[in-house]
């Protein structure tokens, strides 16, 4: 090292050192520099094998060129921590001028190992030789990465990685460069490139090159390329740009392409993953959790969750599995499913206090009616075990518990069983109104509504849409049912306009029915026709924004043909009332070719016969409805007035049908009104004192009715 410090020859070879390129000349400015502040990046101890290294070098090529004594200065310069010296020295290499003697070295290399003969002629340049030139390159991009001139560091650092796969475009064989470090400075040189290009900004170039160390061979360790492949799903995921997709010209016909970052990213993972379960990798969580998120973001969670399900035992605890399994068939629509797993999970002794779990269980029981007592159940053991050690899971639980409450108290056979819930569901939405979270209050509206405490009612469905900054349109159609069931039509009628103003197109259906029916109301009826003929025409764009093949638009374009249905029908009942026979037929034809089988067009068309006097055909049609759908109410309150209009069927027929009806819908006025009258028709004491109750539930029910139902 002194002789390349002092410029003095080796081996007394002139021609070693041109004279136009003095070694000696080149650096004796930097022999005595200053360290530089960068130096604490490095380790400033001389590598004593990189001169054992060099002196096989030396003994295997018989000289050491002008590039090979820069490479071993500057490797010296940047090992005590001269970066500036090194870099210097490095730039001195003129690497252009050998490649394409390296590239010689590295192909001949590979023929000998696939010949097994060692009478070949030997290499114009030694492998020792290559790795010390491809190493001072390496080096010379740590510098400038040091030196924060990333562009460069990066374009310094490709050049290795060009050099060796034009060389090799195969693939590097095993072992191959072991003895001079060769391989550790190519591994080195494949994990750095990726990350000198997102410190250059350089976010295309920066996949650019995690797909080249991903797809061609370098032979890394098994560990490094999940490194690598972790760190390129990050990138992808998180990076804020949107790559091109990959040119995958190796990929047999018919194999998978992901088309976005998104896909590339989940597809990378299950890789990983699939490592995972072969035991070729250790278990990363973070894989999980990114997985998580890219296939939440693509809407996958089923695949999400069959993924889970092929993890080995252990990988993850019980408890973990179960629950995250939960989420995502949660996520993906198969609530029951979820449940399933919940329960599973809770029934385990260490794991009946799962909160989480618990919460979960509590949210999915409280979205369905039929699972009200259990949902009851699991959220009183949240608030059991919480104790009042997190309010905010206490409220998410008193929420639910009411949600739960108010639908089990629909389910009460008597009265004060019902009243009971009812009261301990307002307590508990009470409670959990204290966030003032709009979710809440619109549902202590909502709940105060249906117990017909309307002055509340009307109290928090402002509150609600006040917190939501008016964008959530339940809140809008809450509050104009609510003052219709005030009957203040106009002021309901304006709220809905001024919904209107704040909505776009495609969100308006329900509110112009709800305007429409307001309306009808008001007696309105040909304005009402010119309101269902405008949301008709809603209802067109949007069917024809759907689409026939979007599976993710499928349950709004079902809702949409639903409501399609639902407004001919009304259209019909208003065409009825103006005795336009013909419109009104017109209407049940439109209706029939959305949807052939429907228990209210049969019921609309019953209402028609029986307004021409037809009672048999009209009592026909509503058999029609019930045998359609037994629990539609308007029906059963139809059939039985018409029955006791005929008056040829028996009064426990009658009442029969009136009190199915109740049983479906308590709040239907005219169900009791016509049960009032029957108990009337009897004439004795007891059923007068009946008839008296049954009018005054119908009078106070029909003054405070909306003009749709509140739920």
């Amino acid at each position: 090292m002194k002789c390349l410090r002092s410029g003095d020859s080796l081996g007394g070879a002139d021609e070693v050192f041109p004279s136009s390129g003095s070694l000696a000349s080149a650096t004796k400015d930097f022999s005595a520099s200053e360290h530089s502040c960068l130096g604490e990046h490095i380790d400033k101890k001389p590598d004593t094998g990189n001169i054992e290294e060099a002196e096989s070098s030396l003994r295997e090529s018989g000289v050491l060129n002008y590039e090979e004594a820069r490479a071993l200065l500057g490797r010296y310069e940047y090992q005590k921590g001269n970066i500036v010296a090194a870099l210097h020295v490095f730039e001195g290499i003129d690497i252009g001028v050998v490649t394409p003697k390296i590239k010689i070295a590295l192909s001949r290399s590979r023929e000998r190992r696939k010949k097994h003969s060692q009478n070949h002629t030997e290499p114009q340049m030694s492998i020792h030789s290559v790795g010390l030139l491809l190493e001072s390159v390496f080096l010379k991009a740590k510098s400038l990465q040091i030196l924060e001139r990333f562009k460069e560091a990066a374009q310094s650092c490709k050049v290795i990685l060009d050099i060796v796969e034009s060389s090799l475009p195969e693939g590097l064989p095993d072992n191959f460069g072991a003895e001079c470090k060769l391989q550790e400075t190519l591994n080195k040189a494949v994990e750095l490139l990726p990350e000198l290009w997102k410190l250059a900004d350089c976010p295309r170039e920066a996949i650019l090159s995690y797909r080249r160390a991903l797809l061609h061979q370098w032979n890394l360790d098994a560990e490094t390329i999940a490194k690598i492949q972790k760190e390129f799903v990050v990138f992808l995921l998180y990076s804020g740009g949107e790559a091109t997709p990959p040119n995958l010209r190796s990929q047999m016909d018919g194999s998978f392409v992901p088309r976005n970052n998104i896909e590339e990213a989940i597809l990378i993972l299950m890789i990983l993953l699939r490592k995972v379960t072969l035991n070729r990798i250790e278990w990363d969580p973070s894989i999980l959790d990114h997985l998580s998120f890219a296939l939440s973001v693509s809407g996958d969670l089923t695949a999400l969750a069959n993924q889970l399900e092929e993890l080995l035992p252990r990988t993850i605890t019980r408890s973990e599995r179960y629950y995250t399994l939960a989420l995502c068939y949660y996520g993906a629509g198969r609530d029951l499913i979820a449940l399933d797993f919940l329960r599973k999970l809770l029934r385990c002794r260490e794991d009946q206090d799962h909160v989480p779990g618990l919460l979960m269980a509590s949210k999915i029981c409280c979205e369905n009616c039929s699972l009200a007592e259990e949902g009851v159940s699991f959220a009183k053991r949240v608030l059991q075990n919480l104790d009042g050690r997190c309010n905010q899971q206490e409220d998410h639980a008193n929420f639910f518990l009411g949600v739960s409450l108010s639908a089990q108290s629909k389910l009460a056979i008597s009265d004060s069983e019902r009243f009971k819930r009812q009261s301990e569901a307002l307590h508990a939405l009470e409670t959990a109104a204290r966030t003032r979270n709009p979710l809440v209050l619109y549902h202590l509206s909502l709940e105060y509504a249906e117990q017909r405490k309307l002055d509340a009612a009307l109290h928090y469905a402002k509150c609600c849409i006040k917190l939501e900054g008016s964008s959530n349109i339940k809140g809008w159609l809450l509050l104009a049912r609510i003052l219709s069931a005030q009957k203040q039509f106009l002021d309901a009628e304006s709220i809905i306009d001024s919904a209107l103003d704040q909505t776009g197109k495609w969100d308006q259906g329900d509110l112009l029915r709800t305007k429409a029916k307001l309306q009808i109301a008001q007696g309105k009826l040909r304005n009402a026709i010119e309101t269902y003929t405008q949301l008709l025409a809603v209802l067109q764009i949007q069917s024809k924004g759907f689409g026939s093949g979007k599976k993710l638009y499928k349950d709004n374009r079902d809702r949409a043909r639903n409501l399609e249905v639902e407004i001919w029908h009304d259209i019909t009942y208003v065409y009825i009332s103006l005795l336009q026979w013909h419109d009104a037929e017109v209407c049940l034809s439109k209706s029939k070719a959305i949807k052939p089988l429907s228990a209210s067009r049969c019921h609309a068309i019953g209402v028609m016969y029986e307004a021409k006097g037809h009672y048999k055909e009209a009592l026909k049609s509503y058999g029609n409805a019930l045998d359609i759908d037994p629990g539609h109410v308007l029906s059963l309150v139809s059939s039985a007035v018409v029955l006791k209009r005929c008056s040829s069927h028996s009064n426990p027929t009658v009442k029969s049908f009136l009190m199915e009806a109740l049983r479906h819908d308590r709040f239907n006025a005219s169900a009791w009104y016509n049960l009032a009258l029957l108990h009337k028709a009897e004439g004795t004491a007891s059923s007068l004192v009946e008839a008296a109750e049954c009018f005054q539930a119908a009078h106070f029910l029909e003054e405070s009715e909306p003009v749709e139902p509140f739920r």
